[in-house]
């Protein structure tokens, strides 16, 4: 257990966190917790951390992805045959709980585990809502009815209440790995600096970097993903000899629209980074544009509307749903007169969250023909959210009332609104 500050380096900012887990952990023939379910928003080390601390700890432990474990028989045998280590021939057949618990308890004998806290760690562990209904209560009890000294622990995305089924089950111990700050996320993103380049060179960078995408995006993977593709654009100009490390604004000046750019098209997953990297050094722009309004053609007649509503919502003040929507006379040259003193386009600010109610009003106002609002509707909506087309937001003012806002650029909803013959520019604020 000594050995664990070896995680230091690999995985800074995590400290209390790991000193949490061996606190639980214990010695080896020490009894452990039952279950310990662990938390957080995605690329935030908690898979890393665990799998990390049993690799060093010398333990015998399981790690299991519920995602490819579908079933619970692929569940059940893929935990014994990888705990027991058999060969292709001898491997575990298992259907049910009980012939899991039993054939468990015959593998700890064998291999002489009594002696030995044994883990087993289900990752994605959210997938396990969606299997039988006594799966997750039995993983809880594992102690109890295997009467070994076996800790299950959980890695999940949401939170424990979501897991609640109202059986009286067990309660495991709740371990949350919190979201990196921003000077968490610079220390590690530094970590990637080239052999070259000063490590503080480097760190100017990333805080440019974060400094475009850290409100928009808090994912590390991604950050730092990005960080590493765009740095050959930014040191472009020291390359040629235009200018030096300390000219940072002119560095700057070469790199914004490249990052404003990749803001556009990777976060809001219009395409991968993998797909960016490989646009941005094999294709035009006229090309990849084209490429990137293909992703509407699979989009439902309805969603379609939907996503022009949620546009036009995002991108229009609320005082002009009227004069849209509502066939009211034409602008008055004083407020013309005002419109044209506008210094900040809403393109420019970005999208603001609208409520359902406006959503829907904008939808049934364009939409051809009368449609009823059914549950089809609303599932579509949901869809929207699922791709990340439509982003969800907390609403102030009404907890009940979600609110939305639309993650999409201007040229891909030109492209959805020219499939169902709709004119969006004529409905947008910004171009009247």
């Amino acid at each position: 257990m000594e050995d664990w500050r070896v995680l230091e380096d690999t995985v800074p900012c995590r400290e209390k966190e790991i000193e949490n887990i061996l606190a639980l952990m214990g010695q080896k023939d020490q009894m452990t917790p039952a279950s310990v379910f662990i938390y957080g928003h995605t690329a935030t080390g908690k898979s890393h951390v665990v799998n990390s601390l049993l690799k060093i700890s010398q333990v015998p432990y399981v790690l299991v992805n519920c995602v490819e474990c579908y079933s619970s028989r692929f569940l059940y045998e893929h935990i014994l045959n990888n705990l027991s280590h058999t060969n292709h021939t001898e491997q575990y057949r298992c259907d049910n709980m009980n012939d899991f618990i039993r054939s468990f308890q015959q593998i700890i004998e064998e291999k002489n585990y009594k002696d030995h806290t044994v883990y087993i760690v289900l990752d994605k562990a959210e997938r396990l809502r969606e299997m039988e209904a006594n799966i997750l209560p039995s993983f809880l009890r594992i102690q109890e009815l295997t009467q070994c000294n076996v800790c299950v622990m959980f890695i999940s995305e949401i939170v424990w209440d979501k897991f609640r089924s109202g059986t009286g089950s067990c309660e495991p111990y709740i371990l949350q790995f919190p979201d990196y700050s921003k000077d968490d996320l610079m220390k590690i993103m530094s970590l990637d600096c080239p052999t070259d380049y000063d490590v503080d060179f480097y760190s100017n960078f990333t805080n440019l970097v974060l400094s475009v995408f850290h409100l928009v995006c808090r994912d590390l993977k991604e950050l730092r993903h990005l960080t590493m593709l765009n740095f050959d654009k930014y040191i472009e100009p020291i390359q040629k000899g235009e200018a030096t490390m300390n000219d940072s604004r002119k560095l700057w000046r070469n790199i914004e629209p490249h990052l404003r750019k990749a803001l556009q098209t990777v976060y809001l997953r219009e395409v991968s980074s993998a797909q960016w990297e490989k646009l941005q050094m094999e294709m035009s722009s006229t090309e990849s544009t084209a490429m990137l309004s293909r992703s509407h053609v699979e989009l439902p007649f309805y969603s379609k509307y939907l996503l022009i509503a949620a546009y036009i919502a995002s991108y229009n003040p609320v005082k002009s749903d009227r004069r849209f929507f509502k066939k009211v006379s034409k602008m008055t040259r004083r407020a013309a007169l005002m419109k044209k003193k506008e210094r900040a386009s809403n393109h420019l600010l970005g999208p603001k969250p609208f409520p359902l109610d406006r959503l829907l009003a904008i939808f049934y106002s364009i939409v051809e023909g009368r449609v009823a609002p059914t549950a089809n509707i609303f599932s579509q909506i949901t869809s929207l959210v699922s791709i990340h087309l439509l982003g969800q937001t907390a609403g102030d003012d009404q907890i009940e009332m979600p609110k939305y806002k639309c993650l999409i650029s201007l040229d891909f909803i030109r492209s959805v609104s020219r499939t169902v013959n709709f004119d969006v520019l004529s409905h947008l604020y910004d171009f009247m």
